[in-house]
């Protein structure tokens, strides 16, 4: 079951798990080491269309793909369709072969510049920023969206009528209103009517957070496959425990010399992909990540964050994972 591929456009992505882009985590270093464990697509991290935002450092390195594995694929997040399609272009010229728009976005400084999850407001602007897209690019569009904009506008079927029709190729369906945010049910009966209504593949997204949840949602939404966030951050050894359990194997805890191993590759990864001051910086939610999901305590922590240097910093964290980890 695992083994089966997910068709976008001409695109076939070889598996049915992915990684869903999440601003401040899903960087380069950490897309790798989810793809390294089983995850069979990743989107980087959504960026700005407009274009003096666009040139900022920030968004250059999320357009920064690397040697990432294929498919690699950009998020884009904007309202203005002339923006989007020249931002689509760029992303194109830097090795993307998928362009994802932003549609689910649920956080107020997005949904105040009518960006993310408020464009769900507006149907119509919808559908010309979809057709600007498709129209500005080869390679296959896909949208990440929400059910509505909140219970009493739930129209996740009309966006999706309107994406197929301009073009789009794949949906992801958070299966929550942007007014929910992350709290709530998830509605996983409205991903699979939305499935239901198209011919394109859809994605199941929303408190995917185990293995069980994982089969479960694939069985109730009948979803080509799963996108995993929240919960793939300090545990990106899900998708292959996942990837196991569809296949039939049983799912493995990794080992503490797995643990100790991924984490350190992720550490060098960092420190390879940004400048000093900065990997100093953007790891430690990292490490408190891995570290909440290892059930170690936090004030360990507190030492590791005064290192100033990334290999003495790669040292302590070995040495506290060897002596704390069972």
């Amino acid at each position: 079951m695992s083994g089966a591929t997910v068709q976008v456009g001409n695109v076939e992505i070889p598996g049915r798990v992915f990684l869903a882009p999440l601003a401040g985590f899903t960087d380069l270093p950490f897309r790798q080491i989810c793809r390294k464990l089983g995850a069979a697509y990743a989107v980087a991290e959504m960026v700005a269309s407009q274009k003096h935002l666009r040139e900022s450092r920030k968004s250059q390195e999320r357009f920064s793909l690397g040697s990432e594995s294929y498919p690699r694929a950009i998020q884009l997040l904007g309202s203005d369709p002339v923006d989007l399609a020249d931002t689509a272009r760029y992303a194109v010229q830097c090795g993307a072969q998928i362009v994802d728009f932003n549609c689910g976005c649920p956080a107020k400084k997005v949904c105040s510049v009518e960006c993310g999850s408020a464009l769900l407001k507006d149907e119509a602007l919808v559908e010309k920023l979809l057709k600007a897209l498709t129209e500005a690019v080869d390679v296959p569009v896909t949208l990440k969206y929400r059910l509505g904009w909140d219970a009493e506008h739930i129209n996740a079927l009309n966006i999706a009528a309107i994406a197929q029709e301009a073009g789009i190729k794949m949906l992801v369906l958070h299966g929550r209103t942007r007014e929910q945010g992350f709290k709530g049910e998830v509605d996983y009966q409205r991903i699979a009517e939305v499935k239901a209504s198209v011919d394109i593949p859809v994605i199941a997204n929303g408190d995917i957070d185990s293995v069980e949840k994982a089969e479960a949602v694939l069985a109730q939404t009948g979803a080509d496959g799963i996108m995993i966030g929240r919960a793939a951050i300090g545990n990106p050894w899900i998708f292959s425990q996942i990837n196991d359990k569809l296949s039939g194997r049983i799912p493995q805890a990794p080992s503490k010399s797995q643990l100790i191993e991924t984490i350190g590759e992720h550490l060098q990864l960092h420190f390879s992909f940004y400048e000093k001051e900065k990997g100093l910086k953007t790891i430690r939610k990292h490490l408190s990540g891995y570290f909440k999901r290892l059930d170690l305590c936090p004030t360990l922590l507190t030492d590791l964050y005064s290192v100033t240097d990334p290999i003495q910093l790669e040292k302590n964290v070995e040495r506290l994972l060897q002596d704390n980890l069972d």
